[in-house]
Order: C-alpha cells, then structure tokens, then sequence
C-alpha cells in the first residue's frame, strides 16, 4: 500500500499493459513490501559504517554518521518548515556538492520524488520539467537561483524553492530524529529525465526498490566494491550513471566518494591523486582526456568504468596501455536506471559490451520484434527488476515491445553469447545499399595517431542516398588531411565504409553528461 499522500506520480504512470515485464531473479532483489531508499544509508551505519569516509572534498570530509544525520536533518526542513508531503515532487537544481548526498538522501528518507536536473540547463528547460512533474518544492544552488526564479514565471506549479545556503542554515537547527517514511518499496522516489538527444525529454519513473535494485545488480556482481574503496567520476548526480557510481554503489558497502569541487580532468587527475581514488565512471571522452594528463596521477585506480557512448575498442585499448587497466564497460540507459549488460576481468572482450548482467535477461528483436537465439543482429531488448515507465508520455509504447525493454541500440551477438554494439538505430547509415554503423568508422578514425575525437553521420546524397560524413577534432599541434584519413578508413575496415566527406571542427556538440549530440551534426550546413 502507497505512503503517498500526493499521488500525482503514480496517478500518471503508463496503463499497466504497457509495462514491462519485470523480473526479481536474485535473492537480494526479494524486497518486503515497505523499503525505503535512504534505508541504504540507515543501513551502512547499521552495519558498523558509521565511522568511516562517505564523501571526500579538498578540505573536508563527512562519515556515514554525520550523512545520516544531515539526511535526517534535511527531511526534518523539508516536511516541518517547508510542508512536504510523501510523493511531493523535489527539484535537485544542483552540482556535486558537500551538500549533494545528504539532500538526495533528505529527499527520499522524506517521501518526496527527487528530479535530478543537469546544473546548465537554462530556464525554460526548466519550466518544461517543472510543468511535466508537477514539482512543488524545490533545491537549487545559491548561484543558480536566477535561472530557477525565471522559470517560475512560466511555470507557477513551484511553491516553494530553497538555495543551498539557507537550506545549509536551516539544516544547523534541525533535530536529526527524523525517520524515514515507510514508503512502500513500489512507490515512485524518483523521476529521472533523458538527456534529450533525440528531442523533448522524458520523465522516466524509478521506485525505490529500484535504486536499491541497481546496487544489487551492476554494483554487486560486476563492479564488486569494497568499504576502502573510494569512488570518482564525472557524471553528475542527476545523471542516473552518477546517481549509482557517486552515491548508490558505494552506499551499499560503506566505501568513500571524493567529489571535484571544479569541472575540468586536470582537476579530475589532481582530486585523485589527492584521495587516491580506487574506482573511475566516466565516458569514452573522459578516458581519452585523462590520457593526457599526468598518468602518475592515476596509480591508485583499480576498476574503471565507461557508460553513456559506447566505449570503442580504440580507447580501451589505449588506456589498458596506458595504465594496465582495462575498462569496464555497460550499457545502460535513464529508462532502466542503470547499466544492465557487461563484464568484468578476464570476462571483458575490448571492444564488446559484455553480457547480461545477473538479473538481467538481455536478447535481440528480428524485424518482426521477435526474439531470436544464436549469432546475429538485431534490436536490443532487456528485462529485468528495473524497466521503462515513462510520467504521462505517449512514447512508452515505442520503448517496450512484448513485455521487453527495446533501448533503440543495434547489436550483434557472437557464437559466445557477447553483444557488440553496432548503432544506434537511428545512427545506421544506408549508402548505395550498404548498411553502415556510425561507430565502426568512428573507431576506425580514432586508431589514426592525430585524431583526438571523430563523430559519424550519414548525410545526404543525390546518388548514393546517404554519403558518410566524419567530423573529426584534431590533437594538439596534429596535422592529417582528408585524404590521409580516409586511406587510413580504408585500411582499417571495409573500404566502402570510409567517410566521403571530412569536417575539421574544433569540438564536437555534446549534451551536460558528454553524450554526442549526433542531430547538431546533422544540422550543420
């Protein structure tokens, strides 16, 4: 039974017959009916975590036990002094901050639905958010309080906003005998919105069993962290990548996160040198930028983790010989919540994906949205204790096909049961009858010595319906010609794939959280 007074989110879930068939396969993903997220913390402390480092900054730090306490205290300001009710939605307007954990923990030890949203979005991004989840309450850094204030304008649902430093002062004050609310483990906690890619974003609806359910999977059996474990990345909190790699995962074993306080990967390299930080999440981007730092400043880590792009064999390949690590990578997506197939150790096959994650069953759809066994290609499909539940969008339908997840990513299975990604459907180029995987060409480029990032697309052309056209960013003080890469294309995969056209840019369009933005490309002139 829901704990939820404000029944907005569960009200404007997606008819039943659209859901997902959902699997709870493991013993650790048996949840009672009543759970809690923030229990994950309760937790910790529970199990003799209290003492030890949950988040590591340049000149502070904060135990389980101070984070219990501020989580606790948060949830006091949020339902006593500012009138939250369970299933209130909660806008996290905010960067990764001493402050982060215990407002994202506050939140859901408080009943509310957290909305996470990427620190850069301007205004009337916004208000589409506001508007789409009803938000009531809202956090916003102190910095970034303008931005919030001008969205009010457009969307006057916001009744109540606070910044990070009168929440700061108000959390001094209050009493830490907050209990969590009793949430039942099905009720909504959190409304996480896609990056918006491919157009207007999407509310994708996760409960607390399955914030719980990503720990559970990714994290415990391929991850396998440890307490003395530290954890650093890139992704912010909003980003369900970095909702797990920077506060779920370690969480769950009482290990350390260490946050940057700036932005850039020379301070990435800097902050984990300082913390000697065990475990990375970032994107192929980042291990590429982390390449030209400093790699003595790498030596503490142990296990990487890339998600978000597909990781290609090219950068794993460079960074294993940089640092005798090699990747793990995963593919997950907002509509899952976290990473669902890939691998780990000797189990890894650069430039491969991996497998099913336990908990998980992942296939491929024919073109009859079949599932098929064996060798081949086809839609990727999943299933598993997390799946698709779109806020209010008509688009759920087009996400799940016959009980399955279907991520719009094109793979191909081998003999051995491992997937290869091969496109986003959407990124499969057709020239003169040749279908063509932006990817492949891209990894290809990224083998030439002076290419430092390459993007693929297909554009337009009289006589061969789509030509491929590659933008590339050169490294540092590098020169190489159009001709020279594409010899170089020809040279390394199937000639007819080799880009016809080549643009030397200087940067490439990304979203917040690094993804590609391949439609700006295909806009340019």
């Amino acid at each position: 039974m829901t704990a939820h007074a404000d029944t907005f989110v569960r009200d404007h879930l997606p008819p039943r017959a659209q859901w997902p068939e959902m699997r709870f396969t493991l013993p650790a993903l048996q949840f009672s009916e009543s759970y809690n997220a923030s229990d994950i913390v309760e937790n910790a402390v529970a199990q003799g975590h209290g003492a030890r480092n949950a988040l590591l900054l340049p000149s502070a730090t904060l135990t389980y036990d101070d984070l219990l306490r501020e989580a606790r205290r948060i949830a006091h300001v949020l339902t006593h002094e500012f009138g939250l009710v369970p299933g209130n939605r909660v806008l996290i307007h905010a960067s990764n901050s001493r402050l982060s954990l215990p407002v994202w923990w506050g939140v859901f030890c408080a009943g509310g639905v957290a909305v996470g949203t990427m620190p850069m979005l301007r205004a009337h991004e916004l208000a589409v958010i506001l508007n789409k989840a009803r938000i009531s309450h809202a956090i916003v850094d102190t910095h970034r309080a303008g931005e919030l204030d001008a969205a009010r304008a457009d969307a006057p649902v916001l009744k109540r906003s606070v910044t990070t430093d009168e929440l700061e002062r108000r959390v001094a004050e209050a009493p830490s005998s907050f209990q969590p609310i009793r949430t039942a483990a099905d009720d909504p906690a959190l409304i996480a919105f896609t990056s918006g890619t491919t157009g207007t974003p999407k509310g994708c609806v996760h409960f607390h069993r399955d914030i719980a359910a990503m720990a559970e999977t990714f994290s415990r059996h391929i991850l396998q962290p440890k307490a003395g474990d530290i954890f650093i990345g890139t992704p912010p909190f909003a980003f369900t990548f970095g909702l797990g790699a920077g506060m779920v995962f370690p969480a769950s074993v009482g290990a350390a996160t260490a946050i940057c306080e700036k932005p850039g990967f020379d301070v990435l390299a800097d902050t984990i040198a300082q913390h000697r930080a065990t475990t990375l999440f970032t994107s192929p981007t980042g291990y590429r930028a982390l390449m030209k730092q400093d790699v003595r400043k790498l030596a503490s880590l142990h296990t990487c983790v890339s998600a978000g792009e597909h990781l290609p064999q090219a950068t794993s390949d460079q960074w294993f010989a940089h640092t005798g690590i090699r990747i793990i990578d995963g593919i997950g997506s907002t509509e899952m919540i976290h990473i669902f197939v890939s691998a780990r150790g000797d189990d890894i096959r650069p430039g491969a994906t991996g497998k099913a994650v336990p908990g998980y069953e992942a296939t491929l759809l024919d073109e009859s949205d079949q599932p098929f066994e064996g060798e081949g290609e086809g839609r990727l499909a999943i299933r598993g204790p997390t799946g698709c539940r779109y806020l209010a969008d008509d688009r759920q339908k087009n996400y799940v096909v016959n009980g399955w997840n279907v991520t719009g990513d094109l793979y191909r299975r081998d003999r051995e049961g491992y997937f290869w990604y091969v496109a986003r459907a959407d990124d499969m180029i057709i020239s003169a009858g040749y279908n063509i995987g932006a990817p492949e060409v891209e990894n290809a480029l990224l083998t030439h010595e002076a290419v430092a990032e390459a993007a693929v697309i297909g554009a337009p052309d009289a006589e061969r319906g789509q030509i491929v056209k590659a933008f590339v960013v050169l490294k540092p003080g590098a020169e190489a010609s159009e001709k020279a890469l594409q010899d170089h294309v020809k040279a390394t995969i199937a000639p007819y794939k080799y880009p016809r056209a080549i643009a030397f840019v200087s940067d490439l369009p990304k979203t917040h959280t690094g993804k590609l933005q391949r439609f700006k490309l295909r806009e340019a002139p």
